[in-house]
C-alpha cells in the first residue's frame, strides 16, 4: 500500500510496506500490541536529519526515530521491525 507524500507534516522519502508486520510497539498500558505495517523514512522542511516512521496499517505513525542520513535510517533499522524484509521503496 502505497503512503500519503506526507506523515504528520513531514515529506516521505523512502516507504516499505508489508502485508505481514515488520513488528510491533506497545500499545499502552493493558491495550495490544499493535503491527507494524509500513516504515517511512521522512524528512521535515528546514531539517537535515531524517525520521524513521512506524505506521501502522493506515500509514498512521505510532512510533519514530531520528536519524543523521537517509541511509543511517535503512541500515540502523531496529531488531522488532525484521519479522518481514523492508523492500525500500522511493515515493
Amino acid at each position: 500500500m502505497t503512503p500519503p507524500s506526507h506523515i504528520d507534516g513531514a515529506r516521505v522519502l523512502a516507504w516499505a510496506w508489508s502485508d505481514l508486520p515488520f513488528g510491533h510497539v506497545s500499545g499502552g498500558t493493558g491495550a495490544a500490541p499493535l503491527a507494524i505495517h509500513g516504515l517511512a523514512l521522512c524528512q521535515y522542511e528546514g531539517e537535515a536529519r531524517v525520521y524513521r516512521f512506524s505506521c501502522d496499517a493506515q500509514w498512521q505513525c505510532q512510533q519514530d526515530q531520528l536519524y543523521d542520513s537517509v541511509e543511517d535510517a535503512r541500515a540502523l533499522l531496529p531488531a522488532q521491525y525484521r519479522a518481514a524484509t523492508a523492500v525500500w521503496h522511493a515515493p
